[in-house]
């Protein structure tokens, strides 16, 4: 059973895997990891058991799973099958998925990524402001993905960063 998209209410705390990739996607490469992800989730089990499930991409650069663990957990083996699919969209079209040493943040109403050592010397040495507002990739379910996804960058992972 899948989750469709436009169905997912807010209230419900699905579990939440976030793909960040390290630049915007192309329409090409939108609709293959959409019809990839479709075709992935409509056969996604835990030990045999049907995986409630859905995905975004949002921003047109992060891909956002959700899974309803409240009627059916997502085992290890289900999350590694995942990973499978999302390291095959990493080598087609080499995304920076899996890449955790970045920075993404929105600077004048733009996304950007960095290199966390080139976000690091920006902030300190003031070629990125301080009044960014910063992604966080570590949140793990759907209310803190809706309410913590992006903060500004005092109350941010990254917040460690400024002085």
């Amino acid at each position: 059973m899948k989750i469709e998209e436009s169905t997912i209410i807010e209230t419900n705390d699905y579990r939440v895997i976030i793909y960040p990739a390290s630049r915007t996607f192309t329409p090409k490469e939108s609709k293959v990891i959409t019809e990839k992800l479709f075709d992935f989730l409509a056969t996604w089990a835990a030990h045999g058991k049907p995986l409630s499930s859905s995905f975004k991409i949002e921003k047109n650069q992060f891909i956002v799973v959700c899974v309803d663990e409240d009627k059916e957990a997502a085992s290890g083996c289900s999350v590694d099958a995942l990973g499978g699919v999302m390291k095959e969209i990493e080598q087609e079209f080499q995304l920076g998925l899996f890449d955790r040493m970045k920075a993404t943040f929105v600077e004048n109403g733009e996304v950007r990524t960095l290199k966390l050592q080139d976000f690091r010397n920006g902030l300190k040495n003031g070629d990125i402001s301080k009044n960014i507002e910063v992604y966080d990739f570590s949140k793990n379910t759907y209310v803190a993905f809706l309410s913590d996804f992006l903060l500004p960058l005092r109350r941010s992972w990254a917040g460690i960063y400024i002085n």
